[in-house]
């Protein structure tokens, strides 16, 4: 299957109308005369997730007919929000997003605002993604995949990456958090397209490190287990063929970070960056702040790929790690 820049700049044309230009902010407190850090923030999309250009980008490529099946996707969470704000912005009447049953509610709470239908199945998304692909099937609906091998999803992804080197032309190195593998997949192509030497660094949590796990043993990872708890809905699971198949080149390294340094960061980001961010979209600073010298770089972005983070966990983090930080 063929994915590649050429991909990325039609979808970014595409989904301009439908999307926001995320700012790049440069951090004050992680900045120094040698070094500066910046965040990608893509909470400021209308569904405060990256996941929005994916999901707009296959939409508005849909026919007619696949339009009137309605659409279904199999999400934890902000996909599945994309993908009812994208149904409802194109006029498209039936959404329906299955989501695992330990789903954060302001996830839930956004899908069913937005128009679509959330449908809860399994305990984690693998269990989703089994259940719910029967599902679509037997109900003849139009899928949208969430990270699997849809260039076109990918594309949308990639779009972060022109924008980022538009409001940035010097940035030298790129963090990126991976759950299935599409965003940093899309960005990878796009900034290396632009920019080849460019670093890229992805970012996995310990709990999941699925893509880490099958470029060391060669295996593409379809499913992949959760060890412990974690507060990164959207980082676990398997991940994407498409990805698996094309990102191991584009990729400079990928650091498994620890729980706690995530949760940590999550709170850096609202005490002093003045931002609320989800557990994935705090990955990357994260990353930053156990291995800095590994991430490297002297121009670095961190993509913080969301915000909707879960109320009840945020407050608990809060109370645990305001004097930590």
């Amino acid at each position: 299957m063929s994915f590649g820049y050429e991909d990325i700049k039609a979808a970014y044309d595409r989904i301009k109308p439908y999307i926001r230009r995320t700012p790049l902010e440069t951090s004050m407190h992680l900045s120094t005369e040698d070094k500066k850090y910046s965040f990608k923030l893509e909470p400021f999309q209308t569904v405060k997730s990256f996941k929005i250009r994916g999901a707009m980008s296959k939409m508005t490529t849909l026919t007619e007919e696949e339009r009137q099946r309605g659409v279904a996707t199999i999400s934890s969470g902000n996909h599945g929000a994309s993908v009812s704000y994208a149904a409802k912005i194109l006029g498209i009447e039936k959404a329906q997003i299955i989501v695992p049953a330990t789903t954060p509610q302001a996830k839930v709470d956004k899908i069913r605002y937005y128009g679509g239908e959330a449908l809860l199945m399994g305990k984690n998304y693998d269990e989703a993604h089994a259940m719910g692909m029967v599902h679509i099937e037997s109900n003849g609906m139009t899928f949208i995949d969430a990270y699997y091998d849809d260039p076109k999803i990918y594309a949308g992804q990639g779009t972060i990456g022109i924008e980022l080197l538009e409001q940035d032309p010097d940035i030298d190195t790129v963090v990126v958090p991976i759950g299935g593998g599409g965003l940093i997949t899309g960005i990878a192509t796009a900034v290396k397209a632009i920019k080849p030497d460019i670093r890229v660094i992805g970012v996995q949590t310990e709990a999941c490190p699925a893509m880490i796990k099958a470029f060391e043993d060669k295996v593409f990872y379809e499913e992949y287990p959760v060890t412990g708890d974690t507060v990164c809905d959207a980082l676990v699971g398997g991940i994407g063929k498409l990805s698996y198949e094309i990102l191991e080149p584009l990729v400079d390294d990928i650091i498994e970070v620890k729980e706690e340094t995530i949760k940590k960061a999550i709170v850096h980001m609202a005490l002093n960056e003045k931002f609320i961010v989800e557990g994935a979209g705090a990955a990357a600073l994260a990353a930053v702040i156990d291995e800095p010298e590994r991430v490297g770089g002297s121009n670095i972005a961190m993509v913080v790929s969301g915000g909707n983070i879960d109320s009840e966990l945020f407050c608990s983090l809060l109370e645990e790690f305001k004097d930590r930080v």
